[in-house]
């Protein structure tokens, strides 16, 4: 008797989980199917960061720009031309040694140059701030040559 019982309850359940319907899923297929967007939004912060770079990189104790600062820039110009609503701020930064004042007026000078460059190239001035941290927002830590080449810099980010 109990087989039988036990039976007929797996056969209930057996019948009740073919008989559900599967969920909704959000995601369209066939030929009119719209295609994910693949990448960063173009025009926004991780556009700029992965297509044309936000970074252009210093000299120890110098503010003027490299050909490969150069190079980015160009790229940078040619990205903000083509995104004309985008207004950037552009962060002039050290390594640590030097005094903070000394490092907060280098990295003004780097904020500076390659806000020249990007206004040479046909943007906007108004479009573009500038400020300098100095040594105070390493992007590398360290006391070595390697670290310290990384943190000069000035670093382009959308506002």
């Amino acid at each position: 008797m109990n087989m039988k019982i036990l039976g007929a309850f797996a056969a209930v359940a057996l019948l009740a989980a073919c008989n559900q319907t599967p969920a909704p899923t959000t995601a369209a297929s066939g030929s009119g199917a719209a295609a994910a967007p693949s990448g960063p939004v173009p025009g926004s912060e991780q556009d700029l960061v992965q297509n044309v770079g936000d970074r252009v990189f210093f000299a120890f104790d110098k503010s003027n720009l490299s050909d490969e600062a150069k190079s980015t820039l160009t790229r940078q110009a040619e990205w903000l031309k083509k995104y004309p609503q985008v207004q950037i701020q552009i962060a002039g930064n050290c390594d640590d040694r030097g005094t903070e004042e000394y490092n907060l007026a280098l990295g003004q000078r780097r904020a500076n140059a390659s806000r020249d460059f990007l206004v040479s190239q046909g943007v906007a001035a108004s479009r573009i701030t500038t400020i300098s941290y100095g040594k105070d927002r390493p992007t590398a830590m360290g006391d070595n040559e390697q670290a310290w080449a990384q943190n000069r810099n000035s670093i382009t980010s959308v506002r």
